[in-house]
């Protein structure tokens, strides 16, 4: 995975919304955060207590006096705001965004997005460093978005323009796709208790009906944790079955 963006906060005055900037930026595998001003006594209980988990970002962060200071080491740098400047500057969505920070990180640049005040964003002098703006896509009737919920935007559209895992890669932990071989062993187990119970019937409609059983399963995609599942199910069906003729 290329290297992350540094997300910096500009003049946060929350505690709580910096907390939630650490969660999200855990969420989707940011760890540099950097603080400019920082309203109030740094650390800031309020904001552990809103990382859920995150802590370490937040012991980890840096804070500087300026935002110059806090940028200083980096190649590329991109500013988020609501509203349009009078600047000609590129204009990137998030996603749009995400690409380009990683062909930033391809060239070996480091690149940093900066975030601003909950009140009223970031400063044109802030901007007028950055290489490009960021506007998040909003409904027009109401633009301002909270600064946990930017920066896991921000974050979200940066995981996924990389490689990470996919969702059912996420949610199947307990086993690998299932092969040919464990699919046609569980297809012809089922098939002979089908048979064997007279669902497969009359003869001639067989072949059919047994294909559209196959195509069923195939769609799912399924592991090979499931398949051992499924003909256990079927084992234990029958079982009941014959001993209930007994």
């Amino acid at each position: 995975m290329s290297t992350p963006p540094v997300i910096i906060l500009v003049g946060p005055t929350l505690g709580e919304n910096i907390g939630a900037a650490a969660r999200a930026m855990m969420n989707f595998g940011l760890s540099d955060m950097r603080l400019v001003s920082p309203k109030g006594v740094w650390p800031n209980q309020k904001a552990i207590n809103t990382s859920s988990g995150a802590e370490r970002i937040l012991e980890q962060a840096k804070v500087f006096d300026t935002t110059e200071e806090a940028v200083a080491d980096l190649q590329r740098l991109y500013a988020t705001t609501a509203r349009v400047r009078d600047m000609e500057k590129p204009v990137l969505a998030p996603r749009g965004l995400a690409g380009v920070v990683r062909e930033n990180a391809v060239a070996g640049e480091k690149s940093g997005i900066i975030f601003g005040r909950e009140s009223k964003g970031l400063d044109n002098e802030d901007v007028g460093m950055s290489d490009a703006i960021v506007m998040i896509p909003v409904h027009p009737d109401h633009t301002s978005i909270n600064l946990g919920q930017a920066v896991l935007l921000i974050g979200y559209e940066w995981f996924q323009a990389g490689d990470p895992e996919t969702i059912s890669e996420v949610t199947r932990k307990s086993g690998q796709p299932a092969s040919r071989e464990e699919l046609i062993a569980f297809f012809e187990h089922l098939e002979r208790e089908l048979d064997e119970c007279g669902f497969l019937y009359p003869p001639e409609k067989r072949p059919r009906m047994v294909r559209n059983i196959r195509n069923m399963f195939t769609r799912t995609g399924l592991s090979d944790q499931e398949v051992k599942t499924l003909r256990g199910i079927v084992a234990g069906l029958s079982e009941r079955r014959d001993r209930n003729r007994t």
